[in-house]
């Protein structure tokens, strides 16, 4: 593993506490507070659903941009480009989760999300296109 993919690697892993206490704070929502933690809220079924989606996309695209570290150390690509593509997959789980935490509050938020979208796609792609080349 290169030093840069472990340093990117190593910040991203000091947030998935923030990805537990969500997942407890979600679990505290949909169990009605007889588990998890209360975040003393009420959330509409809409927004409950938001929250669950926002916490799953956090939980998946956190890994999915690990994943991303060690395969950047085998493409073909300049060296400034692949440090954008370390800053930007873990920067994409943030926004994506962010987004849908967001909208579930203002609609606004919605371009959050699809910034985020837009940013795993490019991230995944302009990877894919370099370990093929």
């Amino acid at each position: 593993m290169s030093p840069a993919a472990r340093l990117v690697a190593g910040i991203t892993l000091v947030t998935v506490p923030t990805i537990v206490y969500g997942g407890l704070t979600v679990l505290g929502i949909v169990s009605g507070h007889r588990f998890g933690l209360a975040p003393g809220m009420a959330l509409t079924a809409e927004q409950t659903t938001y929250f669950r989606a926002g916490h799953a996309h956090a939980g998946v695209l956190v890994l999915f941009s690990l994943v991303l570290q060690l395969l950047l150390d085998h493409v073909g690509l300049s060296p400034e480009l692949v440090w954008a593509l370390r800053i930007g997959a873990p920067l994409a789980a943030i926004c994506v989760s962010g987004g849908f935490f967001g909208v579930a509050f203002f609609p606004g938020f919605k371009m959050l999300l699809y910034a985020g979208a837009a940013l795993v796609s490019l991230v995944t792609l302009v990877t894919g296109i370099g370990l093929l080349r």
